[in-house]
């Protein structure tokens, strides 16, 4: 009877760590656990039309993560998104001239930051804003100009 109670309780004890691993690997893959936040510095860049660009969505250059969306805001004087990006410290020396892109990770996937480096031979810093940004491809806007394109053509 000793054995019954000690193996229901192994397998209890197991059960426990598999639920805590997988709730450890969602976290992960969905982009929300706390390792790393606050540290680095902000930088902010302003789109004309931001997709559906999320907070919390990857920075990255050369295909390297540097960081994360850290906030998004709507400005109402120049009706523009003004995307606060939290770059991590060890990426300290992005020249003054960098690019900001909006892209999507494959087809249907999430939207990201991608910097593209200029040549400037200074580094932004904290609260800097990148100058250089070009807002996200929006597949609607895209398909519709197509179409009006094609219209167009046929009634010429």
């Amino acid at each position: 009877m000793g054995t019954t109670r000690t193996t229901e309780i192994l397998v209890g004890a197991f059960m426990a760590a598999g639920f805590l691993a997988l709730f450890f690997l969602a976290m992960r893959v969905s982009n929300l656990s706390a390792a790393g936040d606050g540290d680095g510095y902000a930088l902010i860049a302003r789109f004309d039309n931001i997709g559906s660009l999320k907070v919390r969505a990857p920075v990255s250059m050369a295909g390297v993560r540097l960081g994360r969306v850290e906030s998004i805001a709507f400005d109402e004087a120049a009706y523009q998104a003004v995307v606060t990006l939290r770059i991590d410290a060890a990426y300290d020396q992005l020249p003054t001239d960098t690019f900001a892109n909006i892209y999507t990770a494959g087809l249907l996937g999430e939207q990201y930051v991608s910097l593209d480096p200029g040549g400037s031979p200074d580094y932004l810093g904290d609260g800097d804003q990148i100058e250089h940004t070009q807002s996200a491809l929006v597949l609607e806007r895209m398909i519709g100009q197509f179409l009006f394109n094609q219209a167009q053509e046929d009634s010429e």
